[in-house]
């Protein structure tokens, strides 16, 4: 351990400053003079990719199942694991501090980075994952703290909160990721919060996150985000990223040196940035610099959590597949050979290669099975980036980064990447100077499709595009307009050209970009491959010619991407159509829906099975395999509520603003609880999820008949596994205030288990209640209150689906305080 309140005193005031705020992109400051190293930082939570963005000389990170699926597994022992991992991969990239973890609206565009619509099982899950990274020596950041729950103008909207409703749903995640499990970081959102800056708020970072839960990690603030030199240093605010500060850094010494601002108030954030990072070794020790691919354990673990994500939402007894009955199934949609691993934005990797749906079936069916296959229907929202299925590269692009403007001069850098679609925030390389290099990138690409491609250029800088040596696309010589969605909105316009394309002729693919004065340099090029007329058509046909049909449907990182909301409910494209005209052929009909966040599941109605398979990470393919065919259990529960129209979701009517507001005018009633609030049935309520085994809860028993603020009452269910082969269960305890004196939802989830159970046996899961169980936020006291009177104590599989009752009074009333 340092002597961390020596190191402060022995740094200058310029020193200290200097602290507070990024050096570039991805990294601290360093003051080499008393041995304070830079410590780089990298995005999560999809994986540990390093400084830097994915397609820009970027090694491969292991991509595990998203936020989404991970609150599907309602398993912080599993969420630890794969916290652990990420931990360690952070460690490969050379990188100390990990940006992760972070539902309100369906429709919110990050949903796939969130855990679940309930506040415990998110904050539970997070706390576990936190424990994980930060027991291989790296910090977990909690974000996005608090009210960030919608892209639409995210860096400038007031999230419009009551206090009832912050404090039991809102910031009660981020309260589970400090006391449970030690955050180290806490992100501040863009957002405001009830008018005011999160990045200005001491009644936010100084009273509630430091004095009420006694955070004693560093605060900083998300990319860009508003800071303010004062209020943001007076509020609590330890670190402005990225740097160079605009804010913090040298306007923080200047406000000292002017008297508006004590040095005390920059001791106390330097002493909590540095004793975080003492925390974790990171002033005493240089982590590995090397990277490699996932071991056998880590490739595993991202299987088996993918399974343990996986939701079987219906089934009629279709699944698991009897493979030795089976002669010819048809593998049809959009992702069965383009599967999703991951959203898009920050959480984005660059993944390992790994086995499409499709590839993984056609493994697991073996050879006595035929397999066919038909996409159906294209629902690219943007054209896809070549290399891409449809048009994939032979031997992937080798990218030469020149140190010469004009394509000339020194190779300074030489990598592979798989797909054209690279950017970088900066120069590219350190070895080169702003707006003196430029870049070649160049392969094969080949496609088993004859037509007309229509081939597509999106710019941050200038980019040139050749194919067999004729160029098809210059934004160098005519820069296209500013204004497109690429790269977070740096990007220009599309450009595009139409080039003939023959079915297994290998086309020779150049990129030439070269960089337009100061900023992030980035290019995409993509395709879209001529659509037949007869492509849904096809796909019936293949059906109806086959024992089963699995149909693989869903979203991909451009629908559901940081940066902007989805605009619909709907299955993009026509998927609805696909499913509902397969599933009238007669054969059994299999639906893997594939996307992070729900969407409309009406058109699923007439199947044989739908199976939510989320955005997995680099195994989906072979997780989903193992539970089509019986390998494994879909495990899965939802964390999420699907309901029957998006118009039934509490926030509708608020979701995603106007004039500037976000207003949560559902209050304390959102997800589960609002639909029971106001009597709205789901199409899959929350928690809800089925398995290949059948299970019994027994008579619920409660240690105590009578509660008293300060202790604990421990529930015991006893769980018997009544079908044929192992399984896991989920046991969800709900507390339902028979008389509340305040309004409040009908029930809430209090308590989980999931537990597996070898078939024939029973074992029993206890839960504990404790006073926040029984409380609410009271803002007349204001204080948690738990209220005396009678409280039913409800077990079941899922919102709906509850299977026993016992009852727990209180006497008195009670003000528990924080």
């Amino acid at each position: 351990m340092t002597d961390v309140d020596a190191l402060v005193a022995a740094l200058t005031l310029d020193e200290k400053c200097a602290l507070t705020a990024g050096e570039d992109m991805w990294s601290t400051v360093a003051v080499e003079r008393l041995g304070i190293p830079k410590i780089s930082v990298t995005d999560g939570p999809s994986g540990a990719r390093g400084p830097g963005i994915p397609g820009m000389s970027m090694a491969p990170s292991t991509c595990i199942p998203c936020g989404s699926a991970i609150g599907a597994t309602w398993n912080p022992a599993l969420a630890k694991e794969l916290g652990a991992l990420l931990g360690r991969e952070a460690l490969y990239h050379g990188c100390r501090v990990l940006l992760a973890p972070t539902h309100r609206s369906p429709l919110a565009g990050r949903n796939f980075e969130c855990f679940s619509e309930d506040p415990l099982l998110s904050g539970r899950l997070a706390a576990a994952i936190i424990r994980g990274v930060q027991g291989e020596g790296v910090i977990a950041t909690a974000k996005h703290f608090v009210g960030n729950d919608a892209e639409f103008e995210r860096n400038t909207i007031n999230s419009v909160i009551d206090a009832r409703a912050l404090r039991e749903l809102y910031l009660l995640p981020f309260e589970l990721a400090v006391r449970e499990g030690g955050a180290l970081a806490i992100m501040t959102a863009y957002n405001r919060l009830n008018g005011a800056w999160l990045t200005e708020r001491p009644d936010m970072l100084r009273d509630i996150l430091r004095g009420e839960w006694g955070f004693e990690g560093l605060i900083m603030t998300d990319w860009f985000a508003f800071a303010d030199t004062a209020a943001s240093i007076e509020a609590g605010l330890d670190l402005e990223m990225p740097g160079p500060g605009r804010a913090f850094g040298p306007a923080l010494a200047a406000a000292v040196a002017a008297g508006s601002l004590g040095e005390a108030q920059v001791d106390d954030a330097v002493r909590r940035l540095l004793g975080a990072f003492d925390r974790i070794g990171a002033l005493s020790d240089v982590p590995p610099l090397t990277t490699g691919p996932p071991t056998t354990d880590d490739v595993a673990l991202v299987r088996r959590a993918a399974a343990d994500a996986m939701v079987l939402l219906h089934n009629d007894g279709t699944l698991p597949l009897a493979v030795a009955s089976l002669r010819s199934v048809a593998v049809i949609g959009p992702n069965a050979d383009a599967v999703s691993i991951m959203g898009g934005g920050s959480a984005e990797v660059t993944p390992y290669p790994s086995a499409t749906p499709l590839e993984a079936l056609r493994e697991a069916f073996g050879p006595d099975v035929h397999v066919t296959h038909e996409r159906g229907c294209d629902i690219d929202r943007s054209p896809r980036p070549v290399g891409s299925v449809g048009l994939r590269a032979v031997d992937g692009f080798t990218v030469e980064l020149f140190g010469g403007p004009e394509l000339d001069g020194v190779v300074v850098d030489r990598w592979q990447t798989e797909r054209l679609r690279l950017f970088h925030f900066g120069v590219p390389h350190p070895g080169v100077e702003e707006g003196k290099w430029s870049m070649r990138v160049q392969g094969g690409v080949v496609t088993e499709e004859t037509g007309v491609f229509t081939f597509a250029l999106a710019q941050v800088g200038g980019a040139r595009v050749l194919v067999d040596g004729n160029v098809v696309l210059d934004g160098i010589a005519s820069p296209p307009p500013p204004g497109g969605t690429e790269f977070f909105g740096f990007a220009s316009q599309e450009l595009t050209a139409e080039v003939p394309v023959q079915s297994g002729v290998p086309l020779e693919v150049v990129l030439e970009l070269v960089p337009a004065g100061s900023g992030s340099p980035g290019a995409r090029v993509g395709f879209r491959a001529p659509e037949p007329p007869d492509l849904l058509d096809r796909a019936v046909a293949a059906a109806a010619s086959a024992d089963v049909a699995i149909v693989v449907v869903g979203t991909t990182r451009e629908w559901e991407s940081e940066g902007h909301d989805r605009a619909g409910f709907a299955l993009p494209g026509r998927q609805a159509e696909l499913i509902q005209r397969v599933a009238a052929t007669g054969r059994p009909t299999v639906v893997v829906v594939n996307a992070g966040a729900p969407v409309d599941l009406g058109c699923c109605d007439a199947v044989a099975a739908t199976l939510q398979c989320w955005f997995g990470g680099q195994d989906t393919g072979r997780a989903l395999a193992d539970v089509v065919v019986g390998a494994v259990e879909p495990a899965g529960r939802l964390p999420t509520t699907i309901p029957m129209r998006i118009e039934h979701n509490p926030s509708y009517d608020n979701f995603p603003g106007e004039n500037g507001e976000l207003r949560y005018g559902e209050g304390v009633f959102t997800g589960y609880r609002g639909y029971e609030h106001r009597a709205i049935a789901p199409r899959f309520p929350f928690g809800h999820g089925l398995g290949y085994t059948t299970f019994e809860f027994g008579e619920a028993t409660c240690s105590a008949a009578t509660f008293t603020p300060g202790q604990s009452v421990t529930v015991s269910v006893p769980v018997t596994n009544t079908g044929a082969r192992a399984g896991a269960a989920v046991v969800q305890c709900y507390v339902a205030p028979e008389s509340p004196r305040l309004a409040r939802p009908p029930k809430e989830l209090k308590a989980f288990a999931k537990v597996s159970v070898e078939a024939g046996r029973t074992e029993t899961v206890d839960l504990v209640l404790d006073d926040r169980s029984f409380a609410y936020w009271d803002p007349g006291q204001p204080g948690w209150q738990v209220d005396a009177g009678r409280y039913s104590i409800l077990i079941g599989r899922s919102a709906t689906d509850i299977t026993g009752r016992c009852t727990i009074d209180v006497a008195d009333n009670v003000t528990i305080g924080s």
